[in-house]
């Protein structure tokens, strides 16, 4: 008698977890985070109640992790189009500061655009605002890496003498993601490559006459 495979419990809950993901991610973007729910994550994903529970205390955590799963996604695909061998962790450092930073802000913006992006971070952002565990974790695992790619960038820079070494970088980088992040949150303009070019020249070489 041919032997039976025993179920694998660990691609079973991959299979759930990622049907979260997918849920959560689906449901803000439809119906807003006010009215998405667990109960209706859990009809989405094909799932009981009490799985997502044994996983997360609440909505807001999942749609944290599913958000930061589809950054991570995203990074990935730019990685492999890129033809990266792995996925990208560092700003690319060509030796032109300004080139690399529009680059970088350019990819930000549409990341920024793309509708399914756009409805979750909208979501966690606001969400952080009243709630502030959610808000101090979005910070931490999300923002907070992303700042410091910026950071070590223009410390090389910093380095070579292309920036002063007074500068804190970690100052320096709000001067064009601060503004972005407002422009986005408020919808006072569009979001477009070249606002964000502006932007670094900006931050760069000032306003004032040379």
């Amino acid at each position: 008698m041919a032997q039976k495979t025993a179920p694998d419990s660990t691609r079973r809950s991959e299979r759930s977890r990622r049907a979260i993901y997918d849920a959560a991610l689906a449901l803000v973007g439809e119906v807003g985070y006010g009215k998405m729910t667990i109960e209706a994550i859990a009809a989405r994903a094909g799932v009981g109640k009490q799985t997502i529970y044994r996983w997360w205390p609440s909505k807001s955590a999942v749609l944290l992790d599913a958000f930061l799963d589809l950054a991570e996604q995203a990074n990935a695909q730019l990685s492999e189009e890129a033809g990266l061998a792995e996925p990208a962790t560092d700003i690319p450092d060509t030796g032109d500061l300004e080139a690399d930073l529009k680059y970088v802000l350019r990819a930000t913006v549409d990341e920024m655009t793309d509708p399914k992006f756009d409805a979750p971070a909208r979501a966690l952002a606001a969400e952080g605002v009243v709630n502030q565990e959610l808000g101090t974790e979005f910070v931490e695992r999300l923002l907070e890496p992303q700042l410091q790619h910026y950071v070590k960038r223009l410390r090389r820079s910093q380095d070579r003498g292309e920036i002063a070494a007074h500068v804190d970088p970690r100052i320096a980088l709000e001067l064009w993601t601060g503004p972005l992040a407002q422009r986005w949150m408020q919808r006072t303009g569009p979001l477009t490559h070249a606002y964000a070019d502006t932007l670094v020249e900006y931050a760069l070489y000032g306003i004032a006459p040379r």
